[in-house]
């Protein structure tokens, strides 16, 4: 069974960068799409940033775009650079990986790790 780890979590100052990563053990995630979520308090759980396996298209969030970049190292592996963070930006951030689309329950989750963005 895959397990995803995600690590890099923090609080930083408002204009601040952090960088997530991803991990997977236990298996391959080779053909598996990733992506991060996160997740506020009250707020729905949104999808910032997803990558295909193949050809490594990404895509972004509108409320993201331009300040983070999703990158995938290897077939296990992944981690989200987040630049010029906002407090809107807090939020508990989850790794994901689906071998379909994003439509339904991906077939992997990490744990959750932490992102506090103080004005």
């Amino acid at each position: 069974q895959v397990q995803l780890v995600e690590s890099g979590g923090g609080s930083v100052q408002a204009g601040g960068s952090l960088r997530l990563s991803c991990a997977a053990s236990g298996g391959t995630l080779k053909y598996y799409n990733m992506g991060w979520f996160r997740q506020a308090p009250g707020k729905e759980r949104e999808l910032v940033a997803r990558i295909v396996w193949t050809p490594g298209t990404k895509t972004y969030a509108d409320s993201v775009k331009g300040r983070f970049t999703i990158s995938r190292d290897n077939e296990n592996t992944m981690t989200l650079t987040m630049n010029s963070l906002k407090p809107e930006d807090t939020a508990v951030y989850y790794c994901a990986a689906t071998y379909g689309g994003w439509t339904t329950t991906p077939d992997y989750r990490g744990q959750g790790t932490q992102v506090t963005v103080s004005s």
